[in-house]
């Protein structure tokens, strides 16, 4: 996980060096300015036994009292100084390769997620990720900044804190050493029963970001059943989730605070007392070296709590570094074969005994499927819901890879081709329409990003959206809004079809996506079409036999089996499920005429 994550520091690496350097400078200013003053009291008390280097140089500079407490409060102020440096420094620094490094895991992960795989991206919901890119790259960037500052700068003080404090009083140094532990046990205990709750807190999450997406997108809908009350519960039961199990982990982590309290201020009143009661009876210890020893017990048992700090960061990052790091280590299932094909004969397609499942263990989805499309053909595919129709157009352009057999195209194995060129040449107009925020034009050129407005205009003539395009006073420059909520159904299932025909694909594939267009609008796609783009091969699955009837030939899919294929004579002649589509469509529509 860490090696994983640390990819991501890249060119922060020299500010997330430096902030611990600086943070051990801040750290050593203030370990010796507790010393510092100690001498001083020394100096003011006249105590001059056993002096040490420092004495003897400030010594040999001046005897007088007032010019040595200048000289030693000019050095404290210095180092007062350079401990602040470092601090503003450090914080700056930290600050700076946090938000660096983060930036650059929500790119990797983003990254990544536009290289899945739909089988990929069928192991994470949308709301998971988008929590993933958010709020745990957030929780990320905390903890890295809490831990490049104090996981160097909080054992340092604790280490060098200890080393003077035996060399003014071992036997006093002792309890700091046995509170620190005492501690460093507390917080364990605390934080091993907070991060259960932190899991289930990110899963609730997820949870509370699914329920807000999904009313979000299904907006229109929920207005339209007035159904806003049931969605605001909905929200409601998703928020008290998270506010929950949120609780139940800070209720731990305030009680660190108070017990760490405790154990500073009892170890406070141990050293006034013990210090207190060797000055009173002059057992080798001063004013100035309980004062040291004070500030010394607040820095090592300060250190302890600063890593339990770090801890407490760490804690609730920790499954956030672990959800992150299943985006980042996910692999696509697909990948360009070393030596990849990138010419294309034609738009003949092949399936040899091709068999899929979703998954491994999995139900099979597609069994046994040969079948042979010629180019040019105009093939059309019909079958109940969950016949598998989407699955089984969606292995030409190797969104899915199959399971078993093949499927060629231009007489190539797809897993042979290069990726992008393959899905440049068999473009499809999925069973969704989903258009983007910006311009008609924008959205069309996602065809073709070099489209000259001329091709636009034709291809949108040929997909039948010129005219209600030419109506809007913008034109191709009208804004689509998000999602393509400013057109209709029907109008943006046109767009698509013309985002489909700006690459000039050798196969283009319908996934019911005439659906929301009338026939008379559908028959007119289909002539245009046929016209202007005989040697593309054409594959349209429908609902509607009308859409169907008149391809050079039709499968039919039963089960994830072909049933039958023929035109739709042979199929009215031998195929009974061909049959009775027709006729319940034909008496339906009979009924509503």
């Amino acid at each position: 996980m860490i090696k994983t994550l640390a990819k991501s520091i890249r060119q922060y690496k020299i500010k997330t060096i430096l902030t611990p350097i600086v943070m051990i400078g801040e750290a050593a200013m203030e370990i010796f300015i507790p010393w510092v003053m100690s001498l001083l009291i020394k100096v003011l008390e006249g105590s001059t036994s056993d002096p040490s280097w420092l004495q003897v140089l400030v010594g040999n500079i001046t005897s007088d009292m007032l010019g040595q407490v200048a000289i030693y409060g000019g050095i404290m102020f210095v180092m007062a100084v350079l401990s602040m440096a470092c601090g503003v420094l450090g914080g700056k620094l930290a600050s700076e390769a946090s938000a660096g490094f983060v930036a650059n895991l929500r790119n990797d992960m983003y990254t990544n997620i536009q290289r899945f795989s739909f089988s990929n991206i069928d192991k994470f919901s949308t709301s998971s990720l988008i929590t993933r890119l958010t709020t745990d790259a957030t929780n990320i960037q905390m903890c890295f900044q809490m831990m490049i500052r104090m996981l160097i700068r909080a054992p340092m003080l604790f280490i060098f804190a200890s080393v003077m404090s035996f060399r003014i009083a071992a036997d006093i140094a002792v309890i700091f050493l046995i509170a620190s532990v005492v501690m460093a046990l507390v917080i364990v205990f605390i934080i091993s029963h907070a991060h259960p709750n932190f899991k289930m807190m990110f899963e609730k999450y997820d949870e509370l970001n699914a329920v807000a997406q999904e009313n979000l997108v299904g907006i229109r809908v929920v207005k339209s059943y007035v159904r806003e009350d049931h969605e605001i519960e909905k929200y409601k039961n998703s928020t008290k989730s998270v506010y929950d199990y949120s609780i139940k982990a800070e209720k731990w982590l305030t009680a660190m605070m108070p017990v760490v309290q405790l154990i500073v201020y009892g170890v406070m009143i141990l050293v006034l007392a013990i210090g207190g009661n060797k000055i009173i009876y002059g057992t080798g210890l001063d004013v100035g070296d309980l004062t040291a020893l004070i500030s010394y017990s607040t820095q090592i048992l300060s250190g302890v709590m600063m890593v339990a700090m770090v801890l407490n960061f760490f804690a609730m990052a920790k499954n956030s570094a672990d959800r992150v790091s299943e985006v980042l280590e996910e692999k696509s299932d697909l990948h360009n074969p070393e030596n990849p094909v990138v010419t294309m004969a034609d738009g003949s397609i092949d399936f040899e005994n091709v068999s899929f499942v979703y998954k491994d263990g999995g139900e099979e989805i597609l069994a046994d499927i040969n079948l042979h499309i010629e180019s040019g053909e105009t093939i059309g595919v019909i079958g109940a819901t969950g016949a598998a129709k989407s699955s089984l157009v969606q292995l030409i352009p190797r969104l899915y890879d199959v399971s078993a057999g093949c499927v060629k195209v231009g007489g190539v194995d797809v897993r042979d081709y290069d990726l992008t060129f393959l899905r440049d040449n068999v473009s499809m107009v999925l069973q969704k329409n989903v258009l983007f925020s910006g311009s008609i034009a924008e959205n069309l050129r996602w065809g073709n990003k070099d489209a000259t407005d001329e091709q636009i205009e034709a291809a949108a003539e040929a997909a039948q959206a010129k005219e209600f395009v030419e109506k809007i006073p913008e034109k191709y420059e009208y804004d689509l809004g998000q999602g393509g909520v400013n057109v209709s159904g029907g109008q943006k299932q046109r767009l698509c079809i013309a985002r489909a025909l700006l690459k000039n694909p050798k196969v283009i594939i319908f996934d019911d996506s005439t659906s929301a267009v009338d026939t008379k609008t559908d028959a007119l796609i289909r002539q245009s079409l046929q016209k202007q783009s005989p040697e593309v091969t054409k594959i349209i699955i429908a609902q509607r036999i009308a859409s169907v009837q008149d391809a050079d030939r039709i499968v039919v899919l039963d089960n994830g089996k072909i049933a039958d294929f023929g035109t739709h004579t042979e199929l009215m002649q031998r195929c009974e499920i061909y049959r009775d589509v027709y006729y319940s469509q034909v008496k339906r529509g009979e009924e509503n005429a």
